[in-house]
């Protein structure tokens, strides 16, 4: 019987299956470090770009304080402008609205048929008081006032009949309240109490 040492074939096996799993195992290392290196690298790069463009645009962006601070002032001038015009045109109102509502009263009185004996404004509310031949001509006085820009509505308070003696006449006293273009409402005021 003849005997074959397999055993020598047998090592060079096992020490090749080392050799090659030594390999690949240093070649993915390396692969490993290679691509981790690459992925380092190119991220690195894009920090740096974005870093560039970043300092880029605050320098754009630092050049534009100025014309902010301008700008803020503008706007803040602007305002006090716009206060001082909507001031102006509270005040012009209040010039020439007396005046107008005088005018607008006047231009509203039947010639000849209506007189009026007194005329009190206060806060908005106007309180006219007069004489006219009749009941109609009251109603006349008070469509006409209607219709002006000045007064917002009227309401007639009371009539009472006038008789003048020695001439045989009957006239007709009235009393008007009417709410002007000056007329606000108060606010109600407001109670913490539930009911």
């Amino acid at each position: 019987m003849i005997k074959v040492n397999l055993f020598p074939f047998r090592a060079a096996r096992i020490k090749e299956n080392i050799r090659r799993q030594v390999t690949v195992y240093m070649l993915s290392v390396i692969f490993l470090l290679l691509a981790s290196s690459y992925f380092y690298l190119d991220l690195n790069n894009k920090v740096n770009t974005l870093r560039g463009e970043r300092d880029v645009k605050q320098k754009e962006l630092d050049s534009f304080k100025d014309t902010n601070v301008k700008i803020a002032a503008l706007k803040k001038t602007i305002a006090e402008v716009e206060v001082k015009l909507k001031t102006i045109k509270r005040l012009e109102k209040g010039k020439t609205g007396p005046v107008r509502l005088l005018d607008d009263i006047a231009t509203s009185v039947p010639e000849d048929k209506l007189w009026l004996t007194t005329l009190k404004e206060q806060k908005g509310t106007l309180i006219l008081n007069g004489t006219a031949m009749d009941n109609e001509t009251v109603a006349d006085f008070m469509d006409r006032l209607k219709n002006t820009k000045s007064i917002n509505s009227v309401q007639l308070v009371r009539t009472r009949q006038k008789k003048i003696p020695g001439f045989d006449l009957s006239l007709k006293d009235f009393s008007l309240n009417s709410k002007t273009y000056a007329f606000k409402e108060e606010p109600l005021p407001k109670t913490g109490k539930k009911k």
